[in-house]
């Protein structure tokens, strides 16, 4: 790994030392004062919760009598984002599999490797590699110091990834990528969605990026993903950004106009995709 860019990368986000709060720091509870304190360099928490298939995907597959793959038995890995674009071997944090309703648990997760956010991977046959994040340091300054519970991870079959690239376009992924890329996995992406305080997509938002010279590369897939735009979320609260097909870059990301969402930290690198929930507050939607 290039662990001198990692380092920058902390610095300039603010994370800066150990990209995360370090050493001994009181874990606070109702009463501060008979805290104990929390030594984060040796902390190790459980991350659990359920993957599904994301149900765009999943409606857009039965509707052309395509079968929607299992996941019984998925390999699912805890996965910091900013090292996993950076090509760190110690990228992923612990591995577990899911069962036959999509359920997980990955115990001894060690805190200290955390940088700028956790993410559960699912990387599988018949599915692209995405990471979707369940914690995100920008909410709190800090690394995790406790369990991540009730989580939510989302799949995305190669069929679905397909339908999103023919939606972008060859001209377009060429573009983008100096003619590096193709497709959205060659070129690395990230997918989200933009909810309400309820959890419900939000319609006509617009992301913003803070680099501008990122700005031309998020794009809004249409109601029946035939297409892209450029206007603003459609129905189901989707957006797409596309990556160069070269480094890693990262960024923060932000809803215009709409002070109630916390810019999110975003790394984007080839062959894989960050998926994340953009939500008002600071805490995901029920």
């Amino acid at each position: 790994m290039k662990r001198p860019y990692l380092i920058a990368t902390c610095v300039l986000l603010g994370l800066a030392p150990g990209c995360g709060s370090g050493g001994f720091t009181p874990d606070p509870g109702v009463r501060t004062e008979d805290a104990e304190a929390v030594d984060l360099d040796n902390l190790r928490i459980r991350v659990s919760g359920r993957a599904e298939v994301l149900p765009e995907a999943v409606r857009l597959l039965e509707s052309r009598g395509q079968p929607v793959p299992s996941l019984d038995g998925v390999p699912i890995s805890i996965e910091e984002p900013l090292r996993l674009s950076v090509n760190d071997v110690n990228a992923s944090l612990g591995t577990g599999a899911l069962s036959a309703d999509g359920a997980f648990r990955v115990d001894e997760v060690p805190v200290r490797e955390v940088h700028q956010s956790v993410a559960v991977g699912i990387t599988a046959p018949g599915f692209v590699h995405t990471a979707t994040v369940v914690y995100d340091t920008a909410f709190t300054g800090a690394r995790p110091r406790t369990d991540l519970v009730d989580v939510r991870a989302w799949a995305l079959p190669d069929a679905f990834h397909d339908v999103l690239s023919a939606a972008m376009g060859e001209a377009r992924l060429r573009g983008h990528t100096g003619d590096k890329a193709t497709t959205l996995r060659d070129a690395g992406f990230v997918l989200g969605r933009v909810v309400d305080l309820d959890g419900r997509p939000v319609v006509g938002a617009r992301v913003t990026l803070d680099r501008d010279d990122l700005a031309d590369r998020v794009y809004y897939p249409t109601e029946d993903f035939a297409a892209v735009t450029q206007d603003g979320t459609h129905v189901h609260g989707l957006f797409l950004y596309v990556h160069t097909g070269a480094d890693a870059d990262t960024f923060r990301l932000s809803v215009e106009g709409a002070d109630a969402y916390v810019p999110r930290n975003v790394g984007a690198a080839p062959g894989w995709g960050l998926f994340l929930t953009v939500h008002p507050g600071n805490f995901p939607p029920p």
